[in-house]
């Protein structure tokens, strides 16, 4: 399965349309492509926004009564309908007529007008920017623990490490191995987060798993000083520096993970 076969069933895999064949060949797909895996976790991100935000209104149950027994009567009469043409045109109680075709464009107007309202209240009222790429960074990391893909290049030789993922990258990034320090380097491998590839640099602390996600920081506001988030058990501290965005994430103490961040900022 291609990139583009797999895009394409992208949306039934996620509401769970596919049969049993293509749920396989999708699966298969997303774990050897990042960039396919990145656009699966935003509709997925998406999804979650939509369920969380969107409101849902039950239907009376009166509604269901009605619609089968219009269908019953639509069945019922279908032969006398078919037998005389159907005007197009209809009155009004106003006194005006009033063609039934524009019926439709009226009904398409009316659609499109609610879609687009309900689109800005989800962007107004949905996640920011920095809360999706949380996600994201929380969902690459505990990816990598549940599948033992902590690296793609694991080595603590940091002039192997930083090489592997700059001749794979658009930018280049700074790698220190951090053992004096109590944080030595695994290793790095490649990952898809905010809309593009990003380096991942492993390391550890006694027996947890660090990982520092680092990108070109987008043109706009930065972070001031270091931000710590903790969620679903994981520690998070994000911050730029030097065009470069930062994201450290693990299940360590937070005191730890912050001297952590600190050791590798300061290190560069």
């Amino acid at each position: 399965m291609n990139c583009s076969d797999a895009r394409s069933l992208l949306h039934g895999y996620i509401d769970r349309e596919l049969d049993l064949e293509g749920v396989l060949r999708v699966d298969a797909h997303l774990k050897s492509c990042a960039g396919c895996k990145g656009i699966y976790d935003q509709y997925a991100a998406l999804q979650s926004a939509v369920r969380k935000h969107a409101a849902y209104h039950a239907a009376p149950a009166m509604l269901a009564d009605r619609v089968r027994a219009n269908l019953r009567g639509l069945g019922a009469s279908a032969p006398a309908r078919a037998a005389r043409p159907q005007s197009r045109w209809q009155w009004l109680p106003s006194g005006k007529w009033f063609q039934s075709g524009q019926w439709l464009q009226v009904g398409a107007a009316v659609a499109a007008t609610f879609t687009l309202t309900w689109m800005a209240a989800l962007q107004l009222n949905g996640p920011s920017q920095d809360d999706a790429v949380l996600e994201q960074v929380i969902a690459g990391y505990a990816r990598s623990e549940l599948t033992g893909h902590g690296t793609d290049v694991a080595t603590s030789d940091q002039h192997t490490v930083k090489p592997w993922l700059s001749g794979r990258l658009d930018f280049s990034l700074s790698v220190m191995d951090l053992t004096s320090a109590g944080f030595p380097l695994v290793g790095g491998r490649l990952d898809y987060l905010d809309n593009r590839p990003v380096a991942a640099l492993v390391y550890r602390h006694r027996q947890h798993v660090i990982n520092l996600f680092v990108w070109p920081h987008a043109k706009g506001a930065s972070p001031a000083g270091m931000q710590p988030v903790s969620k679903r058990g994981y520690n998070v501290l994000h911050w730029v520096d030097a065009g470069m965005t930062y994201w450290a994430i693990s299940d360590v103490d937070p005191a730890d993970l912050r001297m952590f961040a600190d050791t590798y900022a300061s290190a560069r």
